[in-house]
């Protein structure tokens, strides 16, 4: 049986990319599918960079190895262990806890009052020992899944794409840049010859699809979407009502996309533009909104490894419900409904 080949756009949302970790961890299970391209932004940039680093390595085991191997950093701790004594609790739980706990309301306030910049030569970024250790002589390579990362240009707020041919450290660190946690990331930019601030990629592509649109990528485009798009619960308490606005303005650069998305596609149907003109995309989304809206931006600020390793088995319970449901859509139309989506 010949694969089909799919594309993966990867959300960033802070920790809650370990949910994108299992999602990838089920997909790799399935011989029936070949990734052709990565797009990703934030922890769907760190994703997709230890999904092409596994693949160039050791095939589908070599990536399930690596995405454990960059969680289990992220964690900071091996997780298994945990599930005997918490058996019974729930993620929403714990993010609850997490959220009413000294030290993060700590951190919040901090964050809140004062810029990153204010630690001077005591700050450090605790992602760069994790990235420094990935090899990126696999990730930048010719081989496997064509892999796009996203940056927004903080002077021009433009959106900057980094490829095969300028993907490193820093480009994966400026895509999950959190201005208010972060400082800037600074990176030569031979296009305005000058280095160039960068900060999270979400805010211009979250993650950007446009590059998948290329000819020689398949049309089905697979987003694991980590950002709930509805929550019902109006956020009342300064956390939520910050959370809800970033999920918003996250969610918004990859609406706007998918609005274009439809549009070309409802230029193709009417036969306005010739069929083969434009890319006529087909979209597939694996998310747990029910999962996501009980959780919070605690979850995503504080990688707690028993919520790392229950997002985890979501991601993969997710990416089984899904290919159950719609492996025969794969090739032949959209499993997601944009037009009912955007009314």
């Amino acid at each position: 049986m010949i694969p089909k080949r799919i594309n993966l756009a990867l959300q960033g949302g802070g920790a809650h990319g370990a949910f994108t970790w299992g999602v990838l961890d089920r997909i790799l299970e399935d011989e029936r599918l070949e990734i052709a391209a990565i797009t990703g932004t934030s922890a769907g940039a760190l994703n997709g960079a230890a999904l092409k680093s596994g693949l160039i390595e050791d095939g589908a085991d070599g990536a399930k190895a690596k995405l454990d191997w960059l969680w289990a950093e992220i964690g900071g701790s091996d997780q298994s262990h945990l599930h005997s004594w918490m058996h019974g609790v729930t993620p929403g739980s714990v993010s609850h806890a997490v959220e009413s706990s000294p030290f993060y309301q700590a951190i919040d306030i901090f964050s809140r009052m004062a810029s990153p910049y204010s630690l001077g030569l005591l700050y450090s970024h605790p992602l760069r020992p994790i990235v420094e250790q990935m090899n990126f002589n696999e990730i930048c390579a010719t081989e496997g899944p064509d892999l796009f990362i996203c940056a927004t240009n903080v002077r021009s707020g433009k959106i900057r794409i980094f490829d095969r041919h300028d993907t490193d450290t820093d480009a994966i660190l400026a895509s999950g840049c959190l201005p208010t946690i972060f400082q800037a990331v600074e990176i030569f930019d031979p296009k305005t010859d000058r280095v160039e601030a960068y900060w999270d990629g979400g805010y211009m592509g979250n993650p950007a699809l446009f590059p998948l649109f290329e000819p020689e990528f398949p049309a089905d485009v697979v987003i694991v979407n980590i950002n709930p798009l509805y929550r019902e619960a109006l956020p009342r308490k300064a956390t939520e009502i910050q959370n809800r606005i970033n999920e918003i303005s996250f969610n918004g650069s990859l609406f706007r996309e998918l609005r274009a998305v439809q549009f070309v596609r409802d230029l193709i149907a009417s036969g306005k533009v010739t069929r083969g003109t434009m890319k006529d995309v087909l979209v597939h989304m694996i998310s747990d909104d029910a999962l996501m809206n009980k959780l919070s931006v605690a979850t995503k600020t504080v990688p707690t490894p028993f919520v790392l390793h229950e997002l985890k088995q979501a991601g993969r319970d997710a990416a089984h419900g899904f290919l159950d449901t719609h492996f025969d859509d794969l090739g032949d139309r959209s499993s997601v409904d944009l037009r009912a989506m955007f009314d």
